[in-house]
């Protein structure tokens, strides 16, 4: 009964545990400024975060999420003080996370190398072009137009937020309402199952890893107008956040089990506790073990509940009034 109840409203229950905590502990954190500044700090997160989503669905891993981020950060620096306006250089952004999601797909789908490898190679390859491209030195100045529109606000609220909330909506659309989402939970269910189905495993795979570089566009323009600034060594340490926002918000490194509006909520309770952090005190290098617990914690617990429902599975194909086909198959 316990498992049930914290396999279903889990992630809630500690958003809120935690949201009651920090507001006893600190004076500030119920401050409207506060709370709008953790939608800002975790908006990235949660864009990014949303596309690793759609890749960990399909069982698989994007290891070069941060320099991916910052090479299209790069690009758009670039491309803004060639004074073409702002529209090619945001699209040039986005275009470019959307190629070398690309290739990502290419290497894991078609060449079938190892989610792992192919990004963990991808992750040495962005870095060291964003590096090259601008002789490891940062790219300034950008029109106050780019600014606005990529990290103003509109009517108090941080631009970034809409954008992350756009996102959310968006993606949660495709996975419920669309063919392809539902191919993306197959895939991520039993891909040699799928793939006898009539599914393009190959196609959806590589579509899921497009749709991680594109969300690592929108990234990039948010935060090359935060910084004021397109940083090749930005990004740093994003594929952890997106991953553990994934993670925590319930999505299994299994696959084919998971949901958007689980990572979202993941990517808030991560923000709270390091906002909270800040707020008490928290030496810097502490956060860093209380954010790696709570992964660690989120995978363990991940692994339990696997383990309990292919457990309640196994007993239910034993017994004996069990009707042959009685599950649903895919369609």
């Amino acid at each position: 009964m316990f498992h049930k109840i914290a396999d279903r409203f889990g992630i809630g229950i500690a958003i809120v545990a935690l949201f009651i905590f920090l507001s006893v502990s600190s004076p500030h954190f119920l401050d409207i400024a506060n709370l709008l500044n953790i939608l800002l700090q975790v908006s990235i997160s949660t864009i990014i975060a949303v596309g690793m989503t759609f890749v960990i669905l399909t069982s698989g891993i994007d290891l070069s999420v941060g320099p991916l981020t910052a090479f299209s950060s790069v690009i758009i620096g670039l491309t803004l003080h060639l004074d073409i306006g702002i529209g090619i250089p945001i699209l040039s952004g986005i275009l470019v996370g959307a190629l070398l999601g690309f290739m990502n797909g290419i290497l894991i789908a078609k060449l079938k190398i190892p989610a792992f490898i192919a990004t963990l190679g991808m992750m040495s390859v962005a870095r060291g072009a964003a590096l090259f491209i601008t002789n490891g030195q940062t790219i300034h100045m950008f029109p106050s137009e780019f600014r606005f529109i990529s990290a103003g606000n509109l009517m108090s609220i941080p631009i970034p937020v809409i954008y992350a909330f756009v996102v959310v909506m968006i993606a949660i659309f495709i996975l419920n309402y669309t063919k392809f989402g539902r191919h993306i939970y197959a895939i991520g269910g039993n891909k040699e199952a799928a793939r006898l189905s009539g599914i393009n495993v190959k196609s959806v795979e590589t579509w899921a890893y497009i749709i991680c570089g594109i969300t690592c566009g929108i990234g990039a323009v948010i935060l090359t107008g935060r910084l004021n600034a397109a940083q090749p060594i930005a990004g740093i340490g994003y594929e952890l956040d997106a991953i553990a926002a994934v993670i925590i918000g319930g999505t299994s490194l299994n696959g084919g089990e998971g949901s958007i509006g689980g990572t979202l909520m993941g990517a808030i309770l991560i923000g709270m506790l390091r906002n909270g952090l800040n707020l008490l005190n928290v030496s810097p290098f502490l956060q860093q073990i209380v954010i790696g617990a709570v992964i660690v914690s989120a995978v363990f617990f991940d692994q339990y509940r696997r383990s309990k429902k292919d457990s309640s599975a196994a007993k239910g194909l034993n017994r004996p009034s069990q009707a042959v086909g009685a599950t649903k198959p895919y369609q």
